[in-house]
């Protein structure tokens, strides 16, 4: 039997329900994962309330990332039993294993354990689409990263530091930019303690900020918009704080741009970005020069209490469910 935490009624986690199921036969071509960890990422907890872009049909089971090992092939080239594996799913990953293609897995790198291997690519992936192919930050640069300490934010901050940017890393609590520091922040600022907008300008010098990383949204978006240099690209990741409103006239000052980032979309239409993307992430792990940083890491029956953490904001990184 497998367990797998399912969404029939869409609402908040606490109306998930945790169920056993048969495991199915394989067809030909499809390969077995035993999952041994689970990555959570926010858009899970908006799918499940019904209010992400992606609506799967009822029921359906949350997790876009996992990882574990192969336990069964049917004819899939290129994949052996054993392997260890990362998972790419659009949703399915809160589960005990996963059936899927070849075109699904990748390999996990030799440093991480299960938990960092599951909150890998998301918010690494993210960070990259970002940062080179929308953003294309360049070595000397200012980068302006908020909500960096949570798994998208210090994704961003640890690339953006990587890639040569100096990084003003912003969040809302002295522990979430003490990670921060930890992964490479030049500059850090506490939202309660300074406007973060005087902050980038005190700190740049009245220049602002070349790139601005930001998966919060709302106010701090349009915040945003009042300290970035000219030419500045604003990167708009996601909406934990809500829709944020463009001020068109502050963007045309500035010749600044705004663009969309969904490093899963960009692949589905262009696979060969996605490839050069994995290959690079990869490397770099190996390299142990990036590394998610799991804060929480919590049994499949608590996933309730895992997704309230990404909710209440309380995760400094990633949060993973252990099976």
């Amino acid at each position: 039997m497998v367990r797998a935490v399912v969404c029939r009624t869409l609402g908040a986690p606490e109306t998930l329900q945790l169920e056993e199921f048969p495991s199915r036969d394989l067809k030909p071509g499809e390969v077995r994962v035993a999952i041994r960890a689970a990555g959570l990422n926010f858009p899970d907890v908006l799918m499940a309330a019904g209010e992400y872009q992606l609506k799967p049909e009822l029921p359906f089971t949350p997790g876009m990332e996992s990882a574990g090992d192969v336990v069964e092939v049917n004819g899939a080239p290129g994949v052996a039993v054993g392997d260890r594996v990362i998972v790419k799913l659009r949703h399915g990953g809160y589960s005990d294993e996963a059936v899927v293609a070849p075109s699904q897995l990748t390999p996990m790198p030799s440093t991480f354990d299960y938990a960092e291997g599951a909150t890998f690519l998301a918010a690494h992936g993210t960070a990259y689409h970002g940062l080179i192919d929308r953003g294309q930050v360049q070595p000397g640069e200012v980068l302006l990263v908020h909500g960096a300490g949570g798994g998208a934010g210090l994704a961003a901050v640890e690339m953006g530091k990587l890639l040569g940017a100096t990084v003003i890393a912003a969040a809302s609590s002295e522990e979430k930019l003490e990670v921060a520091k930890a992964r490479g922040a030049d500059h850090l600022v506490l939202y309660s303690r300074e406007p973060f907008r005087d902050a980038v300008k005190r700190i740049t010098g009245g220049r602002g900020a070349d790139v601005v990383y930001d998966p919060v949204g709302g106010p701090i978006f349009e915040e945003s918009m009042r300290c970035i240099a000219w030419g500045a690209r604003l990167l708009v990741v996601g909406f934990t704080g809500g829709i944020g409103l463009a001020r068109t006239n502050l963007l045309l000052i500035k010749g600044a741009s705004v663009l969309g980032v969904r490093a899963g979309e960009a692949v589905r239409k262009n696979p060969a970005l996605g490839e050069v993307r994995i290959r690079q992430l990869l490397e770099w792990a190996e390299q142990g020069k990036i590394r998610p940083n799991v804060s929480h890491r919590l049994p499949l029956e608590d996933y309730s209490a895992a997704m309230q953490l990404l909710v209440d904001r309380k995760a400094i990184g990633r949060v993973a469910l252990m099976m």
